[in-house]
């Protein structure tokens, strides 16, 4: 008989935090000091006992969005040579070192569109490996998509997804009609309300063309983006939005 090792693989301790929604960093990246029963008493915060668990994966999520004062406390925490927190919160102000086989994963949204993120300080981008990860193509969403609604039709989720891929490819052209695009997180909204009952058009209304300028009339990128989805609608001939004939205007996906 055969005998075979069968590799075990644990499961990494896990902690999630949202920088971007953090507005006292000191609170939450070290803790807080409070008076009881007449004494001064200093409570950890979930981050300390983070870093303190040895092969822990810490995601920090949002880093864009912190606080500066966040970026001062992690940077002795993140460098190779450093890995420690001082927490000077406490009366004793102990410094504690980051466990071993702890990592950290950082996601920032760079770019102009996101207006409450701040330019990341170079030194603490110098902290990370960067990888930049890019916008899904139409066979990956529609993939993603299948797996999170199974009940969807597949050509209804097709649609969904060519219909995001085809303003992805207009925002990123040079002479592209399209300031923004349709998100991920956009078409899983649209896909919900799918699954809830709602029609493409009733879907597309409240979750895709409110995000797109409706200035400059039939030029405007809300009626472009109106026609891209009539077309999945297969009622070019009807206007499905309310548009009005004089916003009709000669357009390729038509």
């Amino acid at each position: 008989m055969k005998k075979f090792k069968v590799r075990v693989e644990r499961k990494r301790p896990f902690f999630y935090f949202n920088l971007g929604a953090t507005q006292d960093p000191r609170a939450t990246l070290i803790g807080n000091t409070h008076f009881k029963d007449g004494q001064t008493a200093f409570d950890q915060s979930a981050f300390v006992k983070a870093i303190q668990t040895e092969n822990a994966v810490v995601l920090l999520d949002e880093l864009s969005r912190a606080h500066p004062e966040a970026w001062n406390i992690l940077m002795t925490v993140l460098d190779e040579g450093q890995r420690y927190l001082r927490l000077d919160e406490d009366i004793n102000a102990p410094t504690i070192h980051v466990a071993s086989g702890v990592s950290f994963i950082a996601t920032a949204n760079i770019g102009s569109e996101y207006t409450s993120t701040r330019v990341l300080d170079r030194a603490l981008m110098d902290r990370f490996e960067i990888i930049e990860v890019d916008i899904l193509s139409k066979e990956r969403e529609s993939a993603l998509l299948a797996k999170r609604f199974p009940k969807l039709e597949a050509g209804l989720i097709d649609s969904v997804a060519d219909i995001a891929d085809l303003t992805r490819k207009e925002w990123r052209s040079e002479e592209g009609k399209l300031n923004t695009m349709i998100s991920t997180r956009m078409t899983v909204r649209v896909c919900d309300l799918l699954a809830d009952g709602f029609t493409l058009a009733e879907a597309a209304d409240v979750a895709i063309i409110p995000f797109f300028d409706q200035s400059g009339g039939t030029d405007s990128e809300r009626v472009f983006v109106k026609q891209i989805i009539q077309k999945h609608m297969a009622t070019a001939e009807e206007d499905i939005f309310n548009t009005g004939t004089e916003e009709k205007i000669d357009n390729p996906w038509i």
